[in-house]
């Protein structure tokens, strides 16, 4: 139910930006740099992934702008126990509601919350995969800030994001164990002005 819910918050705020005067939709893609950050102090070591998606940038006004995104998003964490390395792969469908400032130069600044959609996860030690989607919350709430640039008036950019979680992703643990990473990649927005 909340996956529905989610997604048509989602299509309604798309929706909206087909209505509003300066509008762009746009498509996005990068790498991910993603780590679990657990409270009991065990750590992991960084997963590197793909994200793709679709954005709508929306002009409040000349200076700032509401950008919603729907993203799909590989995350994780790896760790080795006896020289033994375990694999944690998470897949989320992250929908980020980001508030940007423009600078006349393409310079960007921005900050939002990120609600993530767990559709995937699996643990993979020497070859065997397990699914561990039951141990984890179906939801994840967090906070992107970061910078980006567009090259004007072409519509491409480049984009940097770090991501905090803010609710712990265990569903039955005392330890509470958040999602954190670095996103960095490309966009280009259609019809730019």
């Amino acid at each position: 139910m909340k996956l529905y819910s989610t997604m048509a918050v989602a299509a309604i705020l798309f929706a909206g930006t087909a209505t509003a005067q300066r509008v762009n939709i746009g498509i996005k893609g990068g790498l991910n740099v993603y780590n679990i950050h657990n409270s009991n102090n065990v750590t992991y070591d960084s997963k590197t992934g793909v994200n793709l998606g679709l954005l709508g940038h929306i002009h409040l006004s000349k200076e700032v702008a509401f950008q919603p995104e729907i993203v799909y998003s590989m995350q994780g964490a790896k760790y080795s126990v006896s020289n033994v390395e375990t694999q944690i792969k998470l897949d989320y469908i992250n929908i980020p509601l980001m508030l940007q400032y423009m600078f006349d130069n393409g310079f960007r600044l921005q900050a939002g919350p990120q609600v993530g959609l767990l559709v995937n996860a699996k643990g993979k030690t020497n070859g065997t995969s397990t699914d561990i989607k039951q141990n984890l919350k179906g939801a994840d709430f967090g906070l992107g800030v970061g910078a980006g640039y567009v090259f004007l008036p072409s519509g491409f950019g480049v984009d940097a994001r770090y991501n905090f979680g803010l609710t712990t992703i265990n569903k039955n643990s005392t330890q509470k164990s958040t999602n954190r990473g670095l996103q960095v990649g490309l966009f280009y927005q259609f019809d730019h002005h």
